[in-house]
């Protein structure tokens, strides 16, 4: 049995395959066998580096939490900032005007080029000398900046690209009932192009998630990640318990933003499927001929009024 894609194995293939997987699932299992070993031996698995975090509630209320309400601040105001600009960009840059194009194109390409920590740390440094933003606040103003200006380049290439895949004749057709092309692009293109491009942005909105924590690393934000520092001093060197309590916060962040995105992309989805408004029999009798009357029953015989086989 063969797909597009590739040949089903044989059964020689199918043992080697199952081979390949017992070899990877052992190596895999030695070396988290060695990883803990490691990390018992130099003290790092004893119950006292751990315990802070089920039994001492300041550790979430003096570190944790305070940290990742400032993350989840830094991350929600780059995303509500980076969609729409991007969505403005990615259009720009599909505009029939040159210059229109041209620019979009230009800021696109251009901060797209930069990385995300450098455009943090312009940004801190341009806040530091041309505005009077408090140094309390700044590093959070650095943070979102770079932020928006990096995502919302990538989320322009993810809108263009999105609408280029959609059918010719979709513009086509909207052209054909005499729509102009910012109509078309409103009601037509970027509602059909929303759901092939929700997975990339949903990426992306990862990605600004995690990037926040390079504004506690090099401008001194205190946001999620920053608070390893303070608690592990302050509870004898617990660095990896800290570090992992703090992975796991950012994988359930992530995981409970793609579990929103897949239900929504699966809505979505389904009412892309459906058919349209139902026709009642009032609505059937307003539909036929003058001095007629055609009932639910009369519905699909010659004659009786006008019927609609365009669907």
């Amino acid at each position: 049995m063969t797909s597009v894609l590739y040949d089903a194995p044989g059964p020689r293939a199918k043992r080697r395959n199952v081979l390949f997987t017992i070899v990877f699932l052992v190596a895999l299992a030695a070396v988290v066998w060695w990883v803990l070993l490691s990390l018992a031996d130099k003290n790092q698995l004893d119950w006292a580096k751990w315990e802070p975090f089920f039994t001492d509630s300041r550790a979430w209320t003096t570190y944790l939490l305070p940290g990742l309400e400032n993350t989840l601040i830094a991350a929600t105001l780059a995303m509500v900032i980076a969609l729409p600009l991007g969505a403005f960009l990615g259009i720009a840059r599909l505009s029939d005007h040159g210059w229109v194009r041209g620019a979009g194109g230009t800021v696109v390409e251009f901060f797209r080029a930069i990385p995300v920590l450098i455009l943090m740390l312009f940004a801190n440094a341009a806040y530091s000398e041309f505005t009077d933003v408090s140094p309390d606040t700044r590093p959070l103003y650095a943070v979102v900046t770079g932020l928006v200006l990096y995502n919302a380049s990538v989320l322009a290439e993810v809108v263009r690209a999105g609408i280029l895949s959609l059918p010719r004749g979709q513009t086509d057709a909207a052209k054909a009932i005499g729509m102009r092309k910012g109509q078309t692009m409103r009601f037509v293109l970027l509602p059909q192009s929303v759901t092939a491009m929700l997975p990339a942005i949903v990426s992306q909105l990862v990605v600004i998630v995690k990037d926040t924590a390079l504004g506690g690393a090099m401008l001194g934000f205190s946001e999620l990640l920053a608070s390893v520092r303070p608690m592990s001093a302050n509870y004898g060197a617990n660095t990896i318990a800290s570090f992992t309590v703090v992975a796991v916060i950012f994988v359930i962040l992530n995981f409970a933003l793609t579990t929103f995105a897949s239900w929504l992309e699966g809505r979505l989805r389904r009412g892309k499927r459906t058919t349209g408004a139902v026709v009642g029999a009032g609505a059937v009798e307003e539909l036929a001929t003058p001095g007629e009357h055609v009932g639910p029953e009369d519905l699909g015989k010659p004659g009786a009024g006008p019927t609609d086989h365009t669907n």
